[in-house]
């Protein structure tokens, strides 16, 4: 005995007819449908949330790294006095020194590289901006 019978059993008793209820089921399997609808739309836009989070994530790091390289070569030529620098310590530090000041540069606003980096790589994924 399917549902739609078992109902229409009972509910003439309050006084609802067969095409009442035909068109009370509907429109719940419609409402459903469209919660259906709504959580696939919600979980497309959080799938394409993430992919874009992730994207702009990789242009920071980008122009991070960029920046790195860009600093390491400034200052190979820059001399420190024996007493406060120089040496093998400073040898070994510089790069590191180097990457966290990229970084510090690039978290406060960078130079730009990443944001035309984000938007060429947005129109690569066939996103919009």
């Amino acid at each position: 005995m399917s549902t739609l019978s078992t109902i229409s059993t009972f509910v003439p008793q309050f006084g609802a007819t067969a095409a009442t209820i035909k068109t009370a089921a509907k429109a719940v399997q419609s409402a459903a449908s469209t919660a259906q609808g709504a959580v696939k739309d919600a979980a497309s836009a959080a799938k394409e949330a993430a992919r874009r989070a992730k994207i702009a994530d990789t242009a920071k790091t980008f122009e991070s790294s960029f920046m790195s390289v860009m600093m390491q070569q400034m200052f190979e030529g820059v001399k420190t006095s024996e007493p406060f620098g120089g040496g093998n310590g400073e040898e070994m530090f510089k790069s590191v020194l180097t990457d966290a000041m990229s970084k510090e540069v690039t978290k406060a606003g960078g130079i730009g590289l990443a944001a035309t980096i984000q938007r060429e790589m947005l129109k690569m994924q066939g996103l919009k901006e």
